[in-house]
Order: structure tokens, then sequence, then C-alpha cells
């Protein structure tokens, strides 16, 4: 596997004058909660609260959602809590609920969000006023790769079969996938310039849970959807979808990825926690160790197996410079694929 010294490549994005940071960094990447030094893994959990919020900016059955109510299960399993409310706040990208945790939770101590790479490109491409600043990184979770699906009935086949009539004319093959600007976004505007077309012409239909990818692509509306297995799950087992190829190096799931079939594209999404900026460090500290052992509850590895996600998880000055470095990413390749809002 390849190693990518992060901060130095971000130094070199930065360098091509597309970042937009005006040279400091963020001051949630100098602040980021460190885990206590002396934590013992087998230590009784210390309860968060009677009742947690955990609020997740997208609609039902999507991957945050799933994300969410399985994090919130786990938490209760593990005794961290007695209880989760839930709270969706979709639209895109995450922008719209990160916007909405920022106005009304930023000090709120027994309130998580869910973020992830899509929130990253969503603020990337929209420049929000309210952007990730706002919040405070607590824990990446998990990381899973991009599958891209047709319907059983599509004349599409293969990815080459994809890649060829994206060549011949991208406004006729539209892609449906998650919100404007995120992680689906980009890796459909990188696959498409991969396959030998223009970016540009790239016909993306955005939409803010996977419940919706499906429709369009069932429907008729999109010649292909982008999303992550778990979202396809279903319909790849009742046969009304088929995966022609994912975004890892080889072969998951029993499906072919993308690069061995000749287009020369890998890309991994991944999901996290967050708390607000006005939450003490102390508690946000504690609201790690509840975390990690929620990741390590019975209930949690079962959902990661049922969904094909893998666990990755990371906190503290790592994952804020892991965070930073993609925001940066992300504004680059918005700025190199002409991705528009």
């Amino acid at each position: 596997m390849l190693t990518i010294k992060r901060r130095a490549a971000l130094e070199k994005l930065a360098g091509l004058g597309l970042a937009t940071w005006g040279g400091a960094i963020p001051a949630w990447a100098q602040t980021a909660a460190k885990p206590p030094a002396a934590a013992q893994p087998k230590a009784k959990v210390v309860k968060l609260a009677p009742k947690l919020r955990i609020v997740i900016p997208a609609n039902a059955g999507g991957g945050w959602d799933q994300t969410g109510r399985a994090l919130g299960t786990a938490l209760v399993g593990a005794g961290a809590v007695d209880e989760i409310e839930y709270e969706n706040k979709g639209g895109k990208g995450g922008t719209i609920g990160l916007a909405y945790y920022a106005e009304k939770y930023s000090g709120d101590a027994n309130t998580l969000l869910m973020g992830g790479m899509v929130m990253v490109g969503a603020v990337a491409l929209q420049k929000p006023a309210v952007d990730m600043s706002r919040i405070r990184p607590i824990a990446r979770l998990t990381s899973d790769y991009l599958v891209v699906v047709v319907a059983a009935n599509s004349p599409v086949r293969t990815i080459a079969d994809l890649a060829g009539r994206m060549r011949a004319n991208p406004k006729d093959v539209p892609i449906a996938g998650g919100s404007a600007g995120g992680v689906d976004h980009v890796f459909a505007g990188v696959f498409t310039r991969a396959a030998g077309s223009k970016p540009e012409e790239l016909v993306y239909l955005p939409f803010a849970g996977g419940a919706e990818v499906v429709q369009a692509v069932l429907g008729g509306k999109a010649a292909a959807g982008i999303s992550g297995y778990s979202e396809f799950a279903d319909e790849l087992a009742s046969g009304k979808l088929r995966a022609i190829g994912v975004s890892s190096k080889r072969t998951v799931f029993g499906i072919p990825s993308i690069r061995e079939q000749g287009v020369d594209v890998d890309m991994a999404n991944w999901r996290g926690v967050f708390t607000g900026q006005n939450v003490a460090e102390a508690r946000q500290a504690e609201m790690l160790e509840a975390v990690k052992a929620a990741t390590g509850h019975e209930s949690w590895q079962k959902t990661l197996k049922q969904n094909h996600w893998e666990s990755s998880l990371l906190s503290g000055p790592s994952l804020a410079s892991f965070i930073d470095f993609d925001l940066t990413t992300s504004r680059v390749m918005v700025h190199l694929l002409k991705l528009k809002a």
C-alpha cells in the first residue's frame, strides 16, 4: 500500500494557489482533543449522560444515518448512555445539518454530529457561511468503497461500456449519487476524466439519500449510480441492480475493481463523529473514550460486517491533520474538475 505523507502533500497542494485557508491552519486542527494518555482499554466506561442526541445531516436510510444509528446502539450497549435521540437534517451534502448543529448545539455537551468526506467535499464546493471550523472532530469511524451500479436490464454490462458511452457523449449518460460536491460527485468527475471524457460535461444528479439514488437508476433517470455498498445491498441481492465496478484497488464484495477494468481510479469514503466548537476539551476526551468503547461493542462489529464497512478509527491531532488534508484536496479537485454546486 502506498503511504502518502499527508502534511507534505498538503503543503504542495496549497502551493498550487487553490487552497483557501490563507496560509493558516484552521482553529479546530490546532485544538483537537487528545485522548487521555493513560486510558485503559478495559476500564469501566464513564456514562456520558442518561440521554444523548446524535444529529445526522442526511435523510433516513443513507450512510450517515446507518452509521449514526449503529453508533447510538453501540453507545447504549457499551453503557455510555441509556437512551439516544436522533435528528435527521438532510440536504446539500450535510451543510444544512452542519449549520443547524453549529447554531443550536455548539456548546451542548450531550449532542454529537455525524459527518465525513461527503461533508468535506460539500464545504469545498459550496463555500457555505458555516463550515467545518465550527465543529471539532472526535473520531473517524469507518471507511468504505464506492460501488457503481446500473439497472438489471441496462445495456451497460461493464465499466468499459460505461466509459465508452461517456467518451461518446457524457451528456447522455447521467450519473446519480450523493449531494453535490460530496465523495460520489468528486469520484464521478475523476472517473469521467480517467475514462477520457470531459469532467465539465458530466451530468451529475445529486440526491440527499441512497434510496433516491436507487430510484433514479431503477426509474431510468440515471444511467448509473454511485454510493457505498450498504446503500445498494438490498437491490443488489434482489437482482434489481447490477454492480459493474468498485472504487478499490482490487476486487471486493465479489465486484471487480474499476482500476482492474482499465480505468485508473480508486477512492475510499469515510465517516466520523464530531462535537461543537464550544464543548470543553475534557468533555471531548470523555466523548472519545465512549466512542472507542462503542466501536468495540458486538453490535458495532456486527454492523461493520453486515454493511461491508472497514473500521478506521482515528482521533486526536492525526485526525485533525487528516481532515485538514482532505479539505484542501477537495478544493483542488473542485477546481481541477470544474465542479459546480
